[in-house]
């Protein structure tokens, strides 16, 4: 499943690259007049292209080194022998994406980057005293100085998203363990009072079974029949068959939404028919967003015919098997109805309706 956090770092790529690399080549043209001089600062912009891609998935310690040494020498070369201010380019770029990675050395490492970009901006000085103090020495600095400043602000950005995702995960979790906690609650309902009755007619069938053989039969019938009335009650519990309250499941999936970080709007435009049987839809719906996806927000629909939810975060080439939801679908066909999943742009819709 595919984390935010990774959706915005392939967002950076995919907007920023184009025109970083557009304005890297111009550069170059500019700066240079031969095929070498183009092939020294085509170095560093290459090293930076791929700390930047690698930054992107996630993995810019694979191919930190190779890219700061690259970088590193190409600067030197742009001033000392193509005579191009602008070859701190690649250098600024993998400096201010490997900075944020070190929370211990972040200035001492700053100012390393900072102090060998000036340190080789002055040699040109000491060849040339006539060229320009800013454009060698005061420029590289300067945008260096800014571009690690941003991409610290971005990476603290992105922690606190991968923290938000963390929250939203244990949040999701701990709804799905209250959701089990409730079954367990409703399983005990239905066995308990069921069981302790039987221990009471078996003891008292025991008693009777020599003084009034009749009566304990009678007894006898009655334990078998609880029996069977509760096994058919925890089948319906098992597959979501038993009767529910369309507004309680409405009520209780919004809480269990929430709780887990996801916005729910819910329109009722009518009420609708077959309200417990929708209840059951909508409650294993509910339980298959907080397990199955990544939602952020839900929509749920009530209508005069059904009732419709749908929500985002849905990743896949193709509609999966819910057999929760398999066991309601034919229920609902066999009450005239009918019920439909489908995925499309990132949005997975389950509907319920009654011709």
């Amino acid at each position: 499943m595919t984390s935010t956090q990774g959706r915005l770092r392939r967002l950076n790529l995919v907007t920023a690259a184009p025109p970083l690399l557009a304005a890297a080549v111009a550069l170059s043209v500019v700066d240079t007049d031969t095929w070498w001089q183009i092939a020294v600062l085509a170095a560093g912009v290459i090293a930076a292209l791929v700390a930047f891609e690698r930054w992107t998935a996630n993995d810019l310690g694979s191919v930190l080194v190779p890219c700061l040494i690259v970088a590193a020498v190409v600067w030197p070369l742009s001033v000392l022998v193509t005579d191009s201010p602008n070859g701190y380019w690649g250098l600024c770029t993998v400096g201010s994406f490997a900075i944020p990675r070190m929370p211990r050395r972040r200035l001492v490492s700053t100012l390393v980057l900072v102090v060998y970009l000036a340190g080789v901006g002055l040699l040109r000085l000491l060849i040339e005293p006539d060229v320009s103090l800013i454009t060698y020495v005061l420029v590289p600095v300067v945008l260096t100085v800014i571009a690690v400043l941003f991409s610290i602000a971005g990476e603290r950005f992105y922690r606190i998203v991968r923290e938000l995702e963390e929250s939203r995960a244990r949040d999701a979790e701990l709804a799905v363990i209250r959701e089990r906690v409730r079954f367990a609650g409703d399983l005990h309902d239905i066995q308990g009072h069921t069981l302790h009755v039987v221990k009471l007619k078996t003891t008292l069938a025991g008693k009777l079974v020599r003084t009034d053989p009749e009566r304990a039969e009678e007894e006898l019938r009655e334990i078998h029949s609880l029996v069977s009335d509760t096994i058919t009650q925890t089948k319906e519990l098992a597959y979501a068959q038993r009767r529910l309250n369309l507004n309680a499941e409405l009520e209780n999936a919004k809480n269990l939404f929430e709780a887990a970080g996801i916005r729910v709007r819910i329109s009722r435009e009518s009420d609708p028919p077959a309200g417990e049987l929708l209840g059951q839809v909508l409650r294993e719906t509910t339980t298959n967003i907080l397990r199955h996806a990544s939602a952020t927000f839900v929509h749920i629909t009530l209508g005069g015919d059904g009732i419709v939810i749908v929500n985002d975060g849905f990743s896949g080439d193709s509609v999966p098997e819910l057999r929760g939801l398999s066991a309601l679908r034919r229920r609902v066909a066999d009450d005239g109805g009918e019920l439909t999943v489908a995925a499309e742009g990132g949005s997975f819709t389950t509907a319920a309706w009654f011709r």
